[in-house]
């Protein structure tokens, strides 16, 4: 007793929607709406006849369903008289998957769910989790749908928008017919052809590029009805039925100067206009028309010449050019090239099961960040790069440690073996800014992917770049990035941006000032040992650091010598700690110091305290000592002069 309201065939099955008679006579228009069911049952054709198999229902207590086929899915598209409420949304059936997709595509809403028994196909309860999300959307508005040779579902708008909603619930943008919307009556017929869509409205035959949305061409039919024919292996034909008689229009084309330009050759007369506009000093606007046409600009249009040309020979020999450009065009030939390999490898990304897209990915990131670092490192580009170091941060780490040749050495040490300008490129040349609309400079970039993936690098990391820096720019140089802000603070910048400090954190921050070996830094580092008391650490800084100079040594000595006079942590380590003492410290500066920081006692001093932990002579005896005993400064410049047993002394002899 059901009735039949959509049927399709899905490969070896038949998928159709079908009405069932209410249950009783009276029963209210809300469950009348929800009394249709998705049903398929097996179609084997064999030498016998036809055999159908059982029925199986998909859903059950659903609202009517327009079933639409592609080679692996089922598009169930809500009916124009459906129920308000419903046709907010479309469903996409994975039979292979026995998998139910929600989406409404405008929206950006997808949720898939397994049916993994027949109590859980009834629509109400496959709704459950998302009635709240789904009420606040707004209608679909389709007009007309098909289905498009590569699987995807085409939907026109009443507004004459081309969607193409693909298997996975995403929705991509194609064209907008230029007839307006079209009328409440008027068909639209849709069929795809290879990578050319066809669509006939009102008389006129648009044919519509699928990838790029780019209007091929548009003819005028002197009949309004027509009926587009299955035309297997014959992708560069359509035909067409009318009311008088089938139709074939020829898509190929003899290379004549009619033929479209390549989609590339336009982007190089765009990127001209751009170029030739900043750089111009008439107010009058520059067209692409006006640049094809005007002569003054060659060298566009040169580019364009080749361009056109290589790639309509695509592997043939270089014929028919000018020697001029022939030349030109060998010299062009290796980025042409890379160019053609990028464009391959884009479409492996854009076809590739999921399996393998992120090892495509992966090299696709990776080259588009070398072809950065080997060009000018300009705002757009460096808003290019953060945008690809968030989407793909692994493969992002990846491609940096490939572009700058990182790797360790037998020692264990980190080594690089990028050229100059790529350095120059990391490190940000004198005009860029940071921290301009949220872009961040490429060094911060790179340490903040250390900092996710190989933390421990990131120190020799920020050593390598000041050791490159050092030897690039001078010192005190303003225009190197040593003369802005010191290269191991910008580290320290990525470090404080993290959300969560840890341990490891505060160990990664003495890394950084150490690696620095700036005075500052050493101090800095020093002092957060000591507020840290890992006194072993703090011992181990001062006899490494105490030899880079001795205004450091001094003021090592002279902060160690503070925590001596305050408590008795340090006492273990005296033996090491006198040896650093400095040259020109005497006997009173050390006495001056100690007094200076001995601890105040709210109580009077008396000779022997019970805590045990006040500072003695005895203690600072072995110092004094050291400081006494050792020879004058004063005298060991005037020592050769003292022993010398004639005044004076005698005449050097003459150099000739």
């Amino acid at each position: 007793r059901a009735r039949i309201v959509s049927v399709c065939s899905q490969g070896a099955s038949l998928v159709w929607c079908e009405e069932r008679p209410p249950l009783g006579a009276h029963s209210d228009m809300s469950k009348c709406a929800f009394r249709f069911c998705i049903c398929t049952r097996a179609l084997e054709v064999g030498e016998q006849g036809v055999r159908l198999g059982t029925v199986r229902i998909v859903l059950h207590n659903s609202p009517e369903y327009q079933v639409l086929a592609s080679p692996r899915h089922v598009f169930l598209v809500p009916a124009t008289a459906g129920f308000a409420t419903t046709s907010k949304f479309l469903l996409i059936w994975h039979p292979e998957k026995a998998k139910l997709t929600i989406t409404a595509p405008s929206a950006g809403f997808i949720h898939s769910k397994v049916l993994h028994s027949s109590s859980e196909s009834d629509f109400r309860k496959l709704l459950l989790g998302s009635v709240g999300l789904l009420s606040g959307l707004a209608p679909l508005d389709i007009h007309t749908s098909a289905v498009s040779n590569s699987g995807g579902l085409l939907l026109v708008s009443t507004k004459g928008a081309v969607n193409m909603v693909e298997p996975d619930g995403t929705q991509r943008h194609i064209f907008d017919l230029e007839g307006g919307p079209p009328a409440q009556g008027s068909p639209v017929q849709l069929k795809t052809f290879g990578g050319i869509l066809a669509c006939v409205l009102a008389g006129f035959l648009y044919l519509i590029n699928q990838n790029s949305g780019r209007l091929i061409e548009k003819k005028i039919l002197s009949m309004k009805e027509v009926h587009f024919l299955e035309s297997p292996g014959e992708e560069d034909s359509i035909q067409f039925l009318t009311q008088t008689g089938i139709y074939s229009f020829s898509l190929s084309k003899p290379e004549d100067s009619s033929r479209p330009e390549p989609c590339l050759v336009e982007m190089v007369f765009e990127e001209a206009c751009r170029y030739y506009q900043r750089r111009s000093l008439s107010s009058s606007k520059l067209t692409v028309e006006k640049l094809k046409k005007g002569g003054a600009f060659q060298a566009p249009v040169a580019l364009a010449t080749i361009l056109q040309h290589s790639l309509r020979q695509k592997q043939k020999p270089a014929r028919g050019l000018q020697d001029t450009y022939a030349k030109l065009l060998s010299t062009m030939s290796l980025e042409l090239q890379s160019y053609m390999s990028l464009e391959l490898l884009k479409t492996c990304v854009v076809c590739a099961p999921e399996s393998e897209v992120e090892s495509y990915c992966e090299e696709l990131v990776e080259q588009e960040v070398s072809r950065i670092l080997h060009s000018d490192m300009d705002k757009d580009n460096l808003a290019y790069l953060n945008s690809i170091f968030a989407s793909f941060p692994k493969a992002a780490w990846k491609a940096t440690r490939s572009c700058l040749q990182l790797q360790q050495n037998g020692d264990g040490l980190l080594v690089a073996r990028a050229t100059p300008e790529v350095w120059k490129k990391v490190l940000g040349g004198p005009q860029q800014e940071e921290g301009q609309n949220g872009v961040v400079p490429l060094f911060e970039l790179i340490c903040a992917s250390f900092l996710r993936f190989k933390p421990k690098w990131l120190p020799s990391f920020v050593e390598l770049t000041q050791q490159y820096v050092s030897i690039s720019w001078a010192y005190s140089s303003k225009e190197g990035p040593e003369g802005r802000v010191p290269l191991y603070k910008r580290a320290l910048g990525v470090l404080a941006r993290k959300n969560k400090r840890s341990e490891a954190d505060d160990e990664m921050e003495l890394e950084l000032l150490l690696c620095s070996k700036r005075p500052k830094a050493v101090l800095q580092a020093l002092h957060l040992l000591i507020r840290l008391k890992r006194w072993q650490r703090v011992v181990e800084v001062a006899e490494k650091f105490s030899k880079l100079s001795p205004l450091l040594n001094k003021e090592i000595f002279a902060t160690l010598l503070a925590e001596f006079a305050q408590h008795r942590e340090l006492d273990p380590y005296l033996d090491t700690l006198w040896p650093l003492c400095p040259a020109e410290l005497t006997a009173s500066d050390i006495l001056t110091i100690v007094l200076q920081h001995l601890p105040h006692s709210q109580e009077d001093p008396v000779p022997f305290s019970s805590e045990g932990n006040q500072l003695t002579v005895g203690l600072l005896k072995p110092l004094l000592q050291r400081v006494v005993q050792r020879p004058c400064v004063q005298d060991e410049l005037y020592s050769d002069a003292l022993q010398s047993p004639t005044f004076p002394p005698p005449t050097p002899p003459r150099e000739h």
